[in-house]
């Protein structure tokens, strides 16, 4: 049986005690496994244990005498719990409450102010430093121990001391360019490894434009760093993972135009990344549209055209997600994604995700025309042949399908394919429910199309 723990008497000590373990189990991992391993991993690990280590020994007093709590001014109760205020915080109708209860009904997407039954403007939650220190102040009187800021952890793991440490990192993004440089390889860093720190740009609407700053205002003579352009775009990647941030990441006025940028100038990580930031975000319907109608599809498609291995999988998977949409798929072709995705192909690049794309921009006309002018069938048809790719197979007979349905010319380069190999009759035979499908339809369309000839 497990042992009790300190941290087994509060759920979010126990949040933040297994984010640490899981960080150190990771360090940990890429020093015994990598024998290259860096002293920065070493340095990591130790602090990790260090905060581990405080976190364990500094005893939480959260235990209040309930005479105490009952003869406690009302002021210093939360109008949510009742109970006393450890973290007040002022809302924008100016009311306050103890955080982690107002928290949790924003992050339920309840903007109302529970006592005066307003919409909120917006949901900074500030903390109210006269009403913590009176509460304190009585607590001392009566010898009561309040929480310590420092280990004062809400439901994600969060302490007082991380939010200020975010905060300071987020101010430092306006300073020169050594503070910017520091703060973004940080904020980094953070938002990789720790889920809850991604939570907290969505605490703050000032938070994304304080991130993007140093990218958005050129403020330097020799244009953006490239190591913090780098930093700051992978951040956003990082915060477009929490599915929470997704809206309110794309919809930041600058993220999207910035991505683009990145898409265009950056290092080839950089680029990757923002391709991936992306694909992450797309995942919303309504940010499909946004980033289409943004013009994001056409560097994307150019990425893809310059084949870089590190960028190509992140790029096709963006394509592939935008594309969903109607719209996107007329832009897409506009762009030239057909003839790129045909040139990869031919080439045998990336060919499992191309094929996909590729499947997905058939349902469109002017796609279908291309493809027939372009070459694909031949293409297409040496792919059945050579693959072992059951879904490759299917996504390449679906596309011959459809260019033969609207392309009578392409029927006889079909017939000389099938008396010479029989590679439709085969995938008949042996493919997918959905290859069998659509390659029995080309056959009973092929069949026809020679007794009218011999009828002829």
């Amino acid at each position: 049986m497990a042992k009790t723990g300190v941290f087994d008497s509060d759920p979010a000590m126990v949040a933040k005690a297994t984010e640490l373990k899981k960080e150190l189990q990771r360090l940990v991992r890429a020093i015994v496994d990598d024998e290259d391993f860096s002293t920065q991993t070493i340095d990591q690990a130790k602090d990790t244990l260090s905060a581990l280590k405080e976190l364990k020994f500094k005893k939480r007093s959260l235990s209040l005498k309930l005479n105490d709590v009952l003869s406690c001014p009302p002021e210093f109760r939360c109008p949510l719990s009742k109970e006393l205020m450890r973290d007040p915080v002022i809302v924008s109708t100016g009311e306050t409450y103890d955080r982690p209860f107002i928290q949790k009904g924003l992050k339920a997407g309840n903007r109302i102010c529970p006592r005066t039954q307003q919409v909120l403007s917006h949901t900074i939650l500030t903390p109210n430093h006269l009403v913590r220190e009176m509460i304190s102040q009585w607590c001392k009187n009566r010898g009561i121990e309040l929480s310590d800021p420092v280990l004062l952890v809400n439901e994600d793991g969060i302490t007082e001391s991380d939010r200020d440490h975010f905060l300071s990192l987020l101010q430092k993004m306006s300073s020169g360019l050594p503070e910017q440089k520091e703060a973004a390889k940080e904020l980094r860093l953070l938002t990789k490894r720790m889920p809850s720190f991604r939570a907290l740009f969505g605490e703050s609407i000032r938070a994304i434009p304080q991130l993007l700053s140093p990218l958005s205002e050129g403020k330097f003579e020799d244009g953006i760093h490239p190591e913090l352009q780098e930093d700051v775009i992978t951040t956003l990647l990082n915060l477009s993972i929490h599915d929470n941030n997704k809206k309110l990441v794309a919809e930041s006025p600058m993220v999207i135009p910035l991505l683009i940028e990145a898409l265009q100038s950056g290092t080839i990580q950089t680029r990757s990344n923002a391709a991936a930031a992306l694909f992450t975000l797309s995942a919303l319907d309504s940010n499909k549209a946004l980033i289409g109608k943004s013009g994001a599809l056409k560097p994307l498609i150019a990425l893809l055209d310059e084949g870089h291995p590190l960028a190509m999988k992140d790029v096709a998977s963006a394509i592939f997600n935008l594309c969903i949409t109607h719209e996107n798929k007329a832009r897409a072709v506009r762009d030239g994604a057909v003839r790129t995705i045909l040139k990869k192909i031919s080439n045998r690049l990336h060919v499992d995700e191309l094929l996909a794309i590729l499947a997905m921009l058939s349902s469109h006309p002017k796609a279908v025309e291309e493809m027939g002018e372009l070459g694909a069938v031949p293409c297409l048809l040496h792919i059945i042949r050579e693959t072992n790719c059951g879904r490759n197979k299917e996504n390449c007979i679906a596309v011959l399908h459809t260019i033969c349905l609207n392309d009578r010319t392409k029927w006889k380069e079909i017939r000389e394919e099938e008396n010479t190999y029989g590679t439709i009759s085969e995938l008949a035979q042996n493919g997918t429910s959905r290859s069998k499908r659509k390659a029995s339809g080309i056959l009973d369309r092929l069949n026809r199309t020679v007794n009218l000839t011999h009828t002829a």
